[in-house]
């Protein structure tokens, strides 16, 4: 599915894909939009014949920045859009799936946001990892060591997988 919408992304801005510097812009928005994250930006950058360091680089930069927003603003733009209507029901959505996540990280705390963050699985990442943390009033400091340690994690796995270094190797 990740692969599906970075290719998809990658059809949309085809574009900007045109210079290096253009290619590089794509990965790193990739690699902030929550779901896709820097799976997606790394999945992206093979597909755009990026070299491997620098997309590692860009692409991590791209999901952690989020990070710290997430952990210290959710709760109060949370509180402020409840307020509101129809964006009341966007915050219980969110809400909802992240509670449906939280046992997943409740039971370990850090190791299990870690965990959360770096197994690339479908519904995990940096961001739900810290919308999870930040509803849990986990401490936001040991969050935000966990959730980065997570990401580069997830990037390795994905370097692997979307590099196919295992095939290289072997």
């Amino acid at each position: 599915m990740t692969q599906k919408l970075a290719n998809f992304i990658i059809s949309i801005f085809g574009g900007i894909t045109g210079t290096l510097f253009g290619k590089y812009f794509l990965v790193f928005l990739i690699s902030m939009f929550p779901i896709l994250e820097l799976r997606g930006g790394l999945i992206a950058a093979s597909l755009l014949n990026l070299p491997m360091w620098q997309s590692f680089l860009i692409c991590f930069i791209g999901n952690i920045l989020p990070i710290p927003f997430i952990l210290w603003l959710i709760n109060p733009i949370f509180r402020s859009m409840r307020k509101l209507k129809h964006l009341g029901k966007v915050v219980a959505w969110c809400e909802e799936k992240a509670h449906s996540k939280q046992e997943k990280i409740e039971n370990l705390k850090y190791i299990g946001l870690f965990l959360f963050v770096g197994v690339p699985l479908p519904g995990t990442g940096a961001w739900m990892g810290c919308l999870i943390a930040a509803l849990l009033n986990m401490d936001k400091k040991k969050s935000l060591l966990a959730a980065f340690l997570g990401v580069v994690m997830a990037g390795i796995i994905m370097l692997i997988v979307s590099y196919g270094i295992i095939g290289r190797v072997f």
